[in-house]
């Protein structure tokens, strides 16, 4: 009798046991499932990498910091995997239009004929357009330059600047050589040195950091006074594609850039690569 209660006690027991384990299963294969079902989307962000800097080539990595900024946003936003992929400019914006690319992080400024084909972020940094120019050469406002040679990019916003300069002024023009997409910022800036062209409008940090990295001492760098009043000048963003995963990005960056604010993480970055504080007010224009 003893016997035969000890067999039932024993059969209850690996009854109860195995009833835990098939439970166990049961819950790591709801868990396992659940995460199938969350799934996390690849953002890919197009740059050059050649606009130190706000992006630039690092031990083969693109760093700077736009590049930075992207990275310490998406972070906050766990359901995306953020994925960097170096282009030449012209690629970079033709990439976004594509689809290839969700969004672009790559020192871009704000115009009317952008915003009816993109969607912007809040704004990243504010700087100044200037030009690099031989020690020599005296210059403050476009008009100095009249008469005078850059090289331009077909799709960069410092091209838009001096073609519209150049339409309002045919008395007065600028000569402009339109270059690759592919070619440096630093070879143009060589250029400039070399006295092939005879200057290069660009954006003050960026002109600034080159000018020190490469060594050329015989150039400087002028702020040039802005031909309009737009309240845009000056800012940078982030491009998105115009559709509703643009949309939906455009939102969630925007809302954490403004806590990147609040909490110091852009100026942080912002002295880190600008060597000051050049985040724009959480009002700047968009």
């Amino acid at each position: 009798m003893k016997t035969y209660k000890k067999m039932i006690l024993s059969g209850l027991i690996l009854g109860a046991a195995v009833a835990l384990v098939a439970c166990g299963k049961s819950s790591s294969n709801a868990t396992s499932d659940a995460s199938k079902n969350d799934k996390v989307t690849t953002i890919t962000v197009a740059t050059d990498a050649d606009t130190k800097p706000f992006t630039y080539s690092e031990n083969d990595q693109a760093t700077g910091y736009d590049i930075e900024v992207a990275r310490a946003v998406f972070k906050e936003l766990p359901e995306y995997k953020l994925k960097v992929e170096i282009t030449d400019f012209d690629s970079v914006i033709a990439g976004v239009d594509s689809g290839r690319y969700q969004f672009a992080a790559n020192d871009i400024g704000w115009r009317e004929e952008r915003a009816e084909k993109y969607y912007f972020s809040a704004p990243l940094s504010k700087s100044n357009n200037a030009v690099a120019v031989k020690s020599d050469v005296k210059v403050k406002t476009l008009a100095d330059l009249a008469g005078k040679s850059t090289e331009v990019l077909p799709s960069a916003n410092f091209t838009n600047i001096l073609s519209k300069y150049n339409e309002a002024n045919p008395k007065q023009q600028v000569k402009l050589n339109y270059i690759d997409g592919s070619y440096p910022t630093a070879s143009r800036l060589a250029d400039v040195d070399s006295g092939k062209i005879d200057f290069l409008l660009y954006d003050a940090i960026s002109l600034k950091t080159i000018i020190k990295d490469k060594g050329l001492a015989d150039l400087k760098v002028v702020n040039i006074a802005s031909e309009t009043t737009d309240p845009h000048d000056g800012l940078e963003y982030f491009l998105f594609t115009k559709d509703a995963q643009g949309k939906e990005l455009q939102t969630k960056v925007d809302k954490v850039l403004k806590k990147l604010q609040a909490n110091g993480t852009l100026k942080e970055l912002s002295e880190k690569y600008f060597g000051g504080d050049f985040v724009p007010s959480a009002d700047a224009d968009k």
